[in-house]
């Protein structure tokens, strides 16, 4: 077996932190750490991440439309500790329910994830919470403020039709 000694230090020093906040956490093997935590923790996390395991880099933010909720994923790498060693990639999962889809930013702690945050609001309809910038990323100019184009209700049909309400209006 593969040893995870780095791995397994992350989980139990989160778990040490975080307390009934860490939802879950997963080893499923070298180099990956699937954690889930409450979207109240989340800007506490990503800094004890970054501050206690020299997790600064977000590789990418990805949402998951989960039906009711949806699932924002951040992937966060660390630095290799020595030559011979290899970076370790956590995902760091927080949920917000779809009626009000609120997430705290985590752009004060790392300023990268000032872009991908845009990309999660446009595709999903996620509002980050402090973020300095939520204007259009991805989506042209005129697209309607309340479609989000990754969310499984949004199909082409409903994308017409809302696209074609926007410009009937505007005759």
């Amino acid at each position: 077996m593969v040893e995870m000694a780095r791995e397994n230090e992350i989980v139990e020093s989160l778990r040490a932190k975080l307390g009934k906040d860490l939802i879950e956490a997963k080893l499923q093997k070298p180099r990956r750490v699937f954690v889930t935590v409450t979207s109240s923790a989340l800007p506490s996390t990503v800094q004890f991440l970054r501050d206690s395991h020299d997790m600064k880099h977000v590789s990418t933010i990805t949402g998951v439309d989960q039906g009711t909720e949806i699932g924002v994923y951040f992937h966060l790498m660390g630095a290799r500790q020595n030559a011979d060693s290899r970076e370790i990639v956590l995902s760091l999962k927080a949920t917000t329910p779809k009626t009000d889809p609120r997430l705290p930013s985590i752009t004060a702690t790392i300023p990268g994830a000032v872009l991908y945050e845009r990309e999660v609001h446009d595709m999903f309809g996620v509002i980050f919470e402090g973020h300095p910038d939520l204007s259009p990323l991805i989506v042209p100019d005129g697209w309607p403020a309340s479609l989000y184009p990754l969310r499984k209700e949004c199909t082409i049909d409903f994308i017409k039709g809302e696209i074609s309400k926007v410009q009937g209006g505007a005759k």
